[in-house]
């Protein structure tokens, strides 16, 4: 049995400098998983005091500085600022003359797809987009859950193979997204991800105010299952009274959300509806109990309501 060990990390040699341009959640996390595959981080911007905290703990050592001198510095640039900021970013570093020929201008917004760099490309610039399919803490656990992770590539067809090898390279799966389909996939995200938080967030508000003490140990079974067999089985994982057509306990909960959580009822008929309608489209959902149930998703409320309580 060998006894060698394999050699650090730090000790190889680099192949690419990066550089980070907005210290948010993602910049910092993509840099230190590009380290650890044998790049060098040289540079940093980060305006908040947050962003400045992030950038020392997960790129300890890497100076901090403006977004011009991380162009400067860096072969790989990490353009890891807000949606709405992107565009106007490129543009003033193109304007600037920051952007270099030949050099890797990588943004990780889910929404654009690689012609929003059509500024820096027309500079030289080699524009690649790569958005990690992960909610990010900012902390170092971020860099772990890459391992796995998916991203939506998206590049010109001749630096395909580089995009994707830069994902394999921070542990990722690459998946190609075509330029016109990236607002598409990003609105599929959203609408699993983050108003999964949503969901839960008030799920565990309303069972503290029944009385419940830990919320997330009752929920986590319960949740990771559901999750489990949607992934697994899709439509046909549905259950719950909506599913089942039970128009009365569906107008009960209605009920009890006016009375203790009003702010939640909107969004409780909104995705009953929806689950009404995937579950009549796949036969789960019977047409004869169907009418009486979204009658009360249409109104909010009907006589079905008094019989249930």
């Amino acid at each position: 049995m060998s006894t060698s060990q394999q050699p650090d990390p730090k000790d190889r040699p680099a192949r690419l400098t990066v550089g980070v341009v907005g210290a948010g959640r993602v910049g910092p996390a993509l840099a230190a998983s590009l380290q650890l595959a044998g790049h060098r981080p040289v540079a940093v911007s980060g305006v908040s005091d947050a962003s400045r905290r992030r950038a020392s703990q997960l790129l300890p050592d890497v100076p901090l500085v403006p977004p011009a001198e991380v162009l400067a510095r860096a072969e790989l640039v990490l353009l890891t600022v807000p949606d709405d900021a992107l565009p106007g970013l490129v543009e003033g570093l193109a304007e600037t003359g920051a952007v270099r020929p030949g050099q890797l201008l990588v943004h990780t917004s889910g929404r654009y797809g690689a012609k929003v760099l059509d500024p820096a490309l027309r500079a030289g610039a080699l524009p690649l987009a790569l958005h990690p399919a992960m909610t990010f803490t900012g902390t170092p656990v971020d860099v772990q859950r890459l391992a796995g992770c998916s991203f939506g590539v998206t590049a010109p067809e001749e630096l395909r193979l580089a995009a994707e090898a830069l994902v394999i390279e921070m542990g990722g799966e690459p998946e190609w997204i075509a330029e016109d389909m990236r607002p598409l996939y990003h609105a599929a995200l959203a609408l699993g991800a983050n108003h999964l938080v949503t969901l839960v967030a008030q799920s565990m508000e309303l069972l503290r105010e029944a009385g419940v003490a830990a919320p997330d140990r009752m929920l986590g079974p319960l949740l990771g299952a559901a999750l489990d067999n949607a992934l697994r089985s899709g439509d046909a994982a549905l259950t719950g009274p909506v599913a089942r057509g039970d128009a009365g306990t569906v107008a009960a909960h209605v009920t009890e959300l006016r009375r203790y959580a009003p702010q939640t009822v909107a969004g409780y008929l909104a995705m009953a509806r929806a689950t009404a309608d995937r579950a009549l489209a796949h036969g789960l959902l019977k047409p004869e109990l169907a009418e009486d149930l979204l009658g009360v998703l249409a109104t909010g409320t009907n006589g079905a309501e008094g019989e249930a309580r």
